[in-house]
């Protein structure tokens, strides 16, 4: 039997891939070893799964640190707006919370991966759990799949492999060696949205959340910070994670991180100048001069993060706030203001979310995903050099490519 469209990999990119080409009364095949399709999907988000973000096309591109400008022509006919659209299409509401980050309703990510493969079931796609060995060509065009136990003959190939993040659930770099095998560049690879390891110790801090704080990431000889944004970030037993830091790590260097190049500079009070929270430290410490030091901490931050500042700064938390000195207050300040960290590395692949790098973008038709190389093949999501920030960028990546590609092939098959 051949099919019109034989897709590598039941992901996000691939299940939507498949939803909208079986949509389209095409006879799709998807290869996919797990159990489960989207399975990497489903525990996205916490469980929750940030499928976009609720802003313009314009808007997505500047929060797509690499490549932006490769995915204009996909979002301007496959917005949010349009992924938003689908979804609720297809019975799964969305609700869109703090920073315009759209969830599924019901608070499960099973939801959005169950719209797709429904979609896919009801409109007869196989799917065959084994994975791809080999793309099979001929004259220059992609003809098929080949897997250990045979062929599989298509009209189109759509890789939709992913990348190398969380490989327990089949991110494990495959497609890779499947575009270098038809002569395609794959950029250095890297984990991204990823916890960073700092050379401070802040086990003490381990699970901490901070909201609404100020995190900045500084370059030496730069003047300017990297990135500086206001959000949440939550301390591991080695570092940083949380919405803040993970983006911080998209922008940050290997090489540079092992100079120690980088810092991180954490403002617990952004809201207030450095002249305007001198002032309320010198109003409590007046108001109440017998109370102790540990008192005033816990009046400015977390339990937790009162302890550690109070170790850090050597203040003994038991004298009293009537002996606390001009000096003791301007190391508070600092403090609060600048609470720095050094990078020493980030985590691995094991942890990070996305994968930095992919398919060389020059090599793809950026208004059709199609291969340059070679005809008929495309490429959709995470296996592309392309990813963005948190907040639902990175999913927006996967399903407008996936459209581009989809949208491509059926039209081919109409013509």
């Amino acid at each position: 039997m051949k099919y019109d469209a034989a897709i590598i990999g039941g992901g996000a990119s691939g299940l939507f891939s498949g939803a909208l080409l079986s949509e389209a009364g095409l006879k799709v095949v998807i290869f996919e070893p797990n159990r489960d399709l989207g399975r990497k999907l489903r525990i996205t988000g916490k469980g929750r799964c940030n499928l976009t973000n609720n802003c313009t096309a314009a808007e997505v591109m500047k929060n797509i640190p690499r490549n932006p400008k490769f995915l204009y022509s996909a979002l301007s006919r496959f917005a949010p707006a349009d992924i938003m659209a689908w979804f609720e299409g297809h019975g799964v509401p969305l609700v869109t919370e703090r920073g315009r980050r759209v969830f599924p309703q019901s608070g499960s990510a099973h939801d959005v991966a169950e719209a797709m493969a429904n979609v896919c079931r009801q409109n007869g796609v196989k799917v065959i759990r084994e994975k791809a060995e080999e793309i099979l060509t001929y004259g220059g065009r992609a003809v098929g799949v080949r897997t250990h136990t045979g062929e599989y003959f298509a009209g189109s190939v759509v890789l939709a492999a992913g990348g190398c993040s969380y490989p327990r659930t089949g991110s494990d770099g495959g497609g890779y060696s499947l575009c270098r095998s038809l002569g395609h560049t794959v950029t250095d690879v890297r984990p991204s949205l990823v916890p960073i390891d700092t050379v401070e110790d802040v086990a003490a801090l381990s699970g901490l959340t901070l909201k609404n704080v100020l995190l900045s990431l500084s370059e030496a000889d730069r003047k300017k910070p990297v990135y500086s944004e206001l959000g949440e970030l939550t301390f591991t037993d080695t570092g940083i994670s949380g919405p803040l830091g993970l983006t911080a790590s998209c922008l940050m260097d290997a090489d540079k991180i092992v100079c120690k190049a980088y810092k991180l500079v954490i403002d617990l009070k952004p809201a207030l100048s450095y002249e305007l929270l001198d002032t309320r430290l010198l109003r409590d410490i007046l108001d109440n001069p017998k109370g102790d030091v540990m008192g005033l901490l816990r009046g400015l931050m977390p339990k937790e993060l009162a302890e550690y500042s109070a170790k850090m700064l050597e203040f003994d938390k038991t004298a009293q706030l009537s002996g606390f000195t001009k000096e003791d207050r301007a190391a508070l300040l600092s403090f609060s203001k600048r609470f720095e960290l050094t990078p020493a590395s980030l985590r691995s692949f094991d942890e990070a979310i996305i994968t930095r790098g992919g398919v060389k973008i020059s090599e793809i038709n950026p208004q059709s995903m199609e291969s340059k190389f070679v005809k008929d093949l495309y490429f959709t999501g995470e296996i592309i050099d392309c990813d963005g920030f948190t907040g639902g960028y990175n999913l927006t990546i996967a399903f407008t490519t996936a459209h581009s590609a989809a949208e491509n092939i059926i039209k081919r098959k109409d013509e």
